[in-house]
């Protein structure tokens, strides 16, 4: 019988990959120099994540903020649009800025290593996109169209986050992020 995985060590070693992947990005990760890099070993690593994949999706679904909890009590065009200012503040405030890069890189990585990174990556947009849909849903835009206004504004989003990180420019993406969120948020016509 097999013994009983040690929930604190994993939230440890976790904590310690994100870190790790923050710092020296996702492109040919391989398990042994991550392992040695925070001070385990490659079995380890296995015996707790399953696979490189499965380490690599629980890095990222442990780093990015709460979509679903954000969007969750959305009931009118004014909670949307503070639901999006939260989303906001959360891909750009703090220690937030390190899982925005791992995402961004994974997202990249997908466009030219699809069969590795794809699936992935796309999850990884789906999990931000169908909260936001959902709380569009109950705003009373049909699904599709919900979809469209969610996509726009995650992904309108995540660029001016890439942008911020590039350039450096907080005053002027926070202000194009904020017309963003008052056009995506605006009630239906």
């Amino acid at each position: 019988m097999p013994r009983p995985v040690n929930t604190e060590k994993r939230a440890e070693l976790l904590e310690k990959v994100i870190h790790y992947l923050q710092h020296h990005g996702l492109a040919q990760m391989s398990l042994s120099p991550l392992a040695e890099a925070i001070g385990t070993t490659k079995r380890m690593l296995l015996y707790y994540f399953g696979s490189r994949e499965n380490l690599l999706a629980q890095a990222l679904a442990a780093s990015r903020p709460d979509a679903g909890a954000m969007f969750d009590g959305v009931g009118d065009c004014a909670g949307m649009r503070r639901a999006a200012r939260e989303l906001w503040r959360a891909i750009t405030v703090g220690e937030q800025s390190g899982p925005v890069r791992m995402l961004l890189q994974l997202l990249s990585l997908a466009t030219t290593e699809p069969e590795e990174y794809g699936e992935l990556a796309a999850n990884a947009v789906e999990i931000m996109i169908d909260p936001i849909a959902a709380a569009y849903v109950r705003l009373g835009h049909p699904p599709q169209q919900a979809r469209v206004r969610a996509t726009l504004l995650v992904s309108g989003l995540r660029g001016l986050c890439q942008d911020r990180l590039v350039t450096q420019d907080t005053a002027r993406t926070d202000a194009a992020a904020h017309q963003l969120i008052d056009d995506a948020t605006a009630a239906q016509s």
